[in-house]
């Protein structure tokens, strides 16, 4: 059984990819999740306000003291290898992209054109195999477009494009108003690839001190279908590699991504819930079902539920739209 795939360039073993989250933060997590199977690993994001919050510790620590006596100009003296914040990180992943027959792909979650470009350069520096543009913005004043949020997006991939020569992936969120028009500027500004989807963590309300109440939920299967949607329409209209994550559970998943025409498939919660193991869950059950349905590799099932005209997709969509809500009965689904 055949499951090699190809995303942003990479050759894979098979399809499915651990992403960012504190299992890929460490070197050890990194060997786990190879050991446990994964094709790939995405690190976990480094965030730009971070690194400055450090950078401005160490200058405190470093600095403390500083000309306070006539002989000496320093008390603390300054670590010769200090690549600001990004030290560890930058460490973790040179010693996992010597140490593993993976690809490691960085992810970075930038706040400024500067910080996704110069921290970019160190990344690819540190041997990462391609760099994942972890986007996450949400804008809330209302005197600003849609169209100015859009160009934000394409000038970050511009300048990035420019100072790298790794594959460039952009992990997209879905709430553009053209999303297939979007995803091509981001593959004319120098995208290799399109992550769909990001996910927008809403703050809930403690009821008792009326102060936001941050928590995190893991993803659950539901969530596939409009990331498995918007892969089965950018399938073949797009020219870059198409990364599926959300709700990846179970086997199951891994197949609708496929058949959507996804060229790897990420999960992050499974593995949060069930381990590093649970990858061999999922490459298990995708080999079983390709045997199961005659099929000798991955490839022969990719894209095929992939929409290829833009009318024929926009017809389908309000047909089903149309019959799931003029069908429905109470206590029994409209198939």
């Amino acid at each position: 059984m055949d499951l090699s795939s190809r995303y942003l360039g990479l050759t894979l073993r098979h399809p499915v990819v651990a992403s960012a989250s504190p299992l890929t933060s460490t070197l050890d997590g990194i060997r786990r999740l190879e050991d446990a199977g994964a094709a790939a690993v995405v690190m976990s994001s480094v965030y730009e306000e971070q690194i400055r919050a450090e950078d401005t510790a160490y200058a405190l620590y470093t600095e403390h003291g500083s000309h306070a006596h006539p002989e000496a100009a320093s008390y603390f003296p300054e670590l010769p290898e200090y690549e600001h914040g990004l030290s560890g990180r930058l460490e973790t992943l040179r010693r996992a992209a010597e140490s593993v027959d993976i690809p490691v792909i960085a992810s970075l979650n930038g706040a400024s054109v500067t910080g996704w470009v110069d921290y970019a350069a160190r990344f690819e520096q540190a041997g990462a195999a391609a760099l994942e543009l972890n986007v996450w913005f949400v804008p809330t004043d209302p005197e600003q477009t849609g169209g100015e949020i859009e160009r934000r997006y394409l000038e970050i991939v511009h300048a990035v494009r420019k100072k790298v020569r790794i594959p460039l992936a952009v992990k997209l969120s879905p709430y553009f108003s053209a999303t297939a028009h979007m995803a091509n500027a981001l593959v004319d500004a120098g995208a290799d690839g399109l992550v769909l989807f990001n996910r927008f963590y809403e703050p809930d309300v403690d009821l008792e001190t009326l102060a936001p109440r941050r928590e995190i939920e893991l993803s659950s299967r539901y969530e596939i279908r409009l990331p498995m949607m918007w892969i089965a329409l950018l399938r073949g209209r797009v020219k870059a590699s198409l990364a599926a994550t959300r709700g990846v559970e179970g086997p199951e998943e891994v197949v609708k991504y496929l058949l959507a025409g996804a060229d790897a498939v990420m999960t992050t919660s499974a593995l949060l819930r069930h381990g590093p193991g649970h990858l061999r869950t999922l490459v298990a059950g995708l080999e079983h079902w390709l045997q199961a349905h005659g099929h000798a590799s991955a490839d022969e099932v990719r894209g095929v539920l992939g929409a290829q005209r833009a009318d024929a997709a926009a017809e389908m969509l309000r047909s089903q739209y149309m019959r799931l809500l003029s069908e429905y009965v109470p206590g029994r689904l409209a198939l």
